[in-house]
């Protein structure tokens, strides 16, 4: 019998258990449970609730030990940036959201000690307010690391609860702007200057390291940062474009080392860990747009019907799908309209705007990133969920003139079983 492996892919809006096995030189898989996830405000600020995550992901997996009666092994995927704090064994809470305020205030002071330009000579990340090293900046200054020992990003410290083991894993920690894009682990030297405590920054872990085991399942690091898997899960014709099209679009392309030259920083292109070579990439706002405009304008409203609407639309206005005002504003709709000297009228005009915006930000980000790498590429993979989105895809390959080939394929989740089996059968 083949052997099976289970990725739990867990995204901003939700999560999902796929169970995977190669069969006939491909890898085979099924959906086997899915479950929601979304920040809720807690006394003022953003946060995730860590323990529904945790408890959805111990359904899951009991549900794939029913129907497959028996796995492999199983790894953790999530969204990057964020982590729990422990002091020892205890859990400092809550799990502050990416998506909340709260590192603004300090983000000059955090400069006066790094400047921006030292910190991304020496990192290659990309200026993010939500970058780990400002959150952990915010909670030194408010007292949160008072004792501190451990602070694990999402996955890591699922994992830990699961199997009791304390890892930190490569990929992830390259979105926290804490690792040296040369030696490939974390610099205590940016740590010192900020005031935080070394022990917080261990040897770091390379996917397919084993890191125990939960109900006789061994427990395996993938790529643990989504995005990172995803695009280990795209089947491409050699380096091209990739946008892992979700919450967030990330644009990117791989490259065989870190780019931290002026023009990169500039451009704000981030250098992230992959499975053996560098993403050079850009985050884009993604279908975060998109969702929250559905949430207010028209909740019930099919995606198809949105997309045929926005299609109808002769609306001309676009965007800065970029700006600040677009990263968790009160209403995506008055953001919109502050953004426009005209207002759009129906709701197809929205949405219409929202994906030409889209589309025009993919261009630029393309024209930046083909000029910083002195390369030219020809095709555009597109994976995610907005891979679906015909019209989107359309606008993106006439904006930025690449052959578009999208793949609706749960990407992320084949990059998470692709470095298991590998690790499986090495």
């Amino acid at each position: 019998m083949n052997k099976r492996f289970l990725a739990v892919d867990i995204g901003a809006s939700s999560g999902r258990h796929i169970v995977g096995w190669q069969e006939d030189g491909t890898i085979k898989t099924e959906e086997v449970y899915r479950f929601p996830n979304g920040v809720a405000e807690r006394d003022g600020h953003l946060a995730w609730d860590m323990d529904a995550l945790l408890g959805y992901v111990k359904a899951g997996i009991d549900k794939a030990l029913e129907e497959f009666g028996a796995l492999d092994s199983f790894s953790i995927d999530t969204w990057g940036c964020d982590y729990v704090l422990l002091r020892g064994e205890e859990e400092v809470r809550p799990c502050y959201a990416y998506r909340d305020g709260r590192t603004e205030a300090v983000i000059p002071a955090a400069h006066e000690k790094v400047p921006f330009q030292e910190l991304y000579a020496r990192t290659g990340c990309q200026f993010q307010p939500f970058n780990t090293a400002y959150q952990l900046y915010d909670d030194l200054q408010r007292g949160r690391l008072d004792g501190v020992t451990d602070f694990l990003m999402a996955p890591e410290y699922l994992l830990w609860k699961l199997t009791g083991v304390k890892a930190k894993e490569y990929s992830n920690a390259t979105t926290t702007g804490l690792v040296n894009a040369r030696t490939g682990e974390f610099d205590l030297a940016i740590a010192a200057k900020l005031g935080l405590p070394a022990r917080l920054f261990p040897k770091l872990q390379q996917p397919g390291t084993a890191v125990g085991a939960y109900k006789g399942i061994k427990a395996v690091l993938c790529a643990t940062h989504d995005t990172a898997s995803a695009v280990e899960g795209i089947p491409m014709d050699g380096e091209q474009l990739y946008i892992s099209s979700g919450t967030w679009s990330l644009l990117g392309v791989k490259t065989p080392r870190p780019l931290t030259d002026a023009a990169s920083m500039a451009a704000n292109y981030s250098n992230e860990g992959g499975v053996g070579y560098n993403r050079y990439q850009k985050n884009i706002m993604g279908m975060w747009i998109v969702n929250r405009l559905r949430d207010e304008l028209c909740p019930d409203k099919p995606f198809p019907d949105i997309v045929a609407e926005a299609e109808e639309s002769a609306f001309e206005g676009t965007v800065d799908a970029n700006a600040p005002c677009f990263l968790a504003p009160d209403s995506m709709r008055a953001a919109f309209d502050a953004s426009l000297d005209a207002k759009p009228e129906a709701v197809g005009d929205y949405f219409r705007c929202a994906y030409r915006s889209l589309a025009l930000s993919y261009r630029d980000a393309i024209r930046e990133l083909e000029a910083n790498t002195g390369r030219t590429y020809d095709k555009l993979y597109i994976v995610g969920g907005g891979a679906k989105n015909a019209f989107l895809n359309e606008l993106t390959a006439k904006a930025t003139g690449k052959e578009v080939i999208a793949l609706p394929i749960e990407a992320t989740a084949l990059g998470n079983l692709k470095i298991q089996m590998e690790a499986s059968f090495s």
